[in-house]
Order: C-alpha cells, then sequence, then structure tokens
C-alpha cells in the first residue's frame, strides 16, 4: 500500500473517531444537568438505580417512591433509621449510610411545624386515630364545621383522623403515619409526618421502639 494513502486513512479514521465523540457528548443546561438538542433534561444514569430516580426531573416533587430491592431484605428494626428531610418533603429508611426506601412525605404547615432534631420512636400503634384532629357530627351526624373536640356541639361527637401506622417522636403529638399528600409536594399537616399507604406499612415493620429518627431541616 502507499504510505502516503496508509497514512491519509489511518487520519480519516482518527477523525471519524473524534467527530463521533463530540456527536455523543452531552451538553449541559444552566443548572448544571445534562441536556438533549433539544434542551430537554436527560438522565444520564441506569433506569431502575437510585443516581437514575434523584436525577429525573421532577425529584424532589414526585409522588414516586424508589426501594432498594437488595438491601430491603437485609434491612430490620435492629440497623434501621429514619431520616425526615423537611426542606425536601423526603423520609429516607436508612441501613447505615445507604438508601433503602427514598418516598414522599408531608409535613407540618408553618402555623404548626414540624419540629426539627433528633428523636426516637416512643410507640408503635398500627390502627391509631388522632385525639386532637378530625371530623366534628352534629347530633344527626352530619359533619359540621370544626377539626377538635372543643368545636364539638351538644349531642355531637368527635371522630378522630384515622394515623394508621402510628410511630411516635414525641410525647406532645408528633408522629409518623399514614396520611393524605397534597400533589403539589407541600407541607399540609398538624406538625405529624404523613407517608404514603403503600410505603408506611414497610416502614413501620423495619423499625422498633427506640429506633433513631433524624428530622432535618
Amino acid at each position: 500500500m502507499n504510505p502516503s494513502k496508509s497514512f491519509l486513512t489511518l487520519l480519516a479514521s482518527i477523525l471519524a473517531l473524534v467527530l463521533a465523540s463530540c456527536a455523543n457528548k452531552v451538553a449541559l443546561g444552566p443548572d448544571g444537568k445534562p441536556i438533549d438538542s433539544q434542551g430537554k433534561p436527560v438522565n444520564p444514569f441506569p433506569p431502575g438505580t437510585y443516581d437514575h430516580f434523584k436525577a429525573e426531573a421532577d425529584y424532589p416533587k414526585t409522588m414516586k417512591t424508589w426501594k432498594n430491592d437488595q438491601l430491603l431484605p437485609q434491612t430490620d428494626a435492629g440497623n434501621s433509621r429514619i431520616v425526615i428531610s423537611l426542606p425536601m418533603q423526603r423520609g429516607f429508611l436508612m441501613k447505615g449510610d445507604e438508601v433503602v426506601i427514598d418516598y414522599p412525605i408531608s409535613s407540618g404547615v408553618p402555623s404548626r411545624p414540624t419540629p426539627p432534631g433528633n428523636y426516637k420512636i416512643l410507640e408503635k400503634i398500627v390502627e391509631k386515630s388522632s385525639n386532637a384532629y378530625g371530623r366534628v357530627l352534629d347530633p344527626e351526624g352530619n359533619q359540621v364545621e370544626g377539626e377538635t373536640p372543643k368545636e364539638v356541639p351538644e349531642g355531637g361527637k368527635f371522630v378522630g383522623a384515622p394515623m394508621r401506622y402510628w410511630m411516635r417522636l414525641t410525647w406532645d403529638g408528633v408522629g409518623h403515619h399514614i396520611g393524605p399528600l397534597p400533589r403539589s409536594r407541600r407541607a399540609a399537616s398538624h406538625a405529624c409526618i404523613r407517608g404514603p399507604s403503600a410505603v408506611m406499612p414497610i416502614i413501620y415493620g423495619k423499625v422498633k421502639i427506640g429506633t433513631p429518627v433524624a428530622v432535618e431541616e
């Protein structure tokens, strides 16, 4: 083969590789996250991984839950802990420093905030109802305005809001339990930490009285 032709062939191959590399390079948006040629977010991580879950455009506002299916069977009341992030409105079941479940929560509204701090679970009750907030019924059983026992009309009654899979954090009424989560992913409770009905029984089963719970602000 002609040496000059051989050199040109090699040069062409190198140039093709460089161009292909440049074409496959992922651009970054103003926030430093990968974007495609249309400027839309690109998730660079393998689907199913925790990195992929956190890199999704709607995280942490997503209503979705992520589970580590390998660690979950290894996690129990002897090695677990819970972390609650108030800014992210997310809860985390942890085994050591590894996330086992990442799930949405709803904490207390500004007028009745969830107090940050380090706690331990003081009490566990599967079937629990609030003795402070709920529905107020008149003597005929119709719901009327009001949400506390003090607002019950004569002959009426108070029906406490359900707080199933209750895990008490303070003796003045703050706990972690099943409760409604706003689609807007905002704080909406009376200081308690609400969690999804599909997740809280799992969390409940992986902890015990004395399990550490960190509420971070």
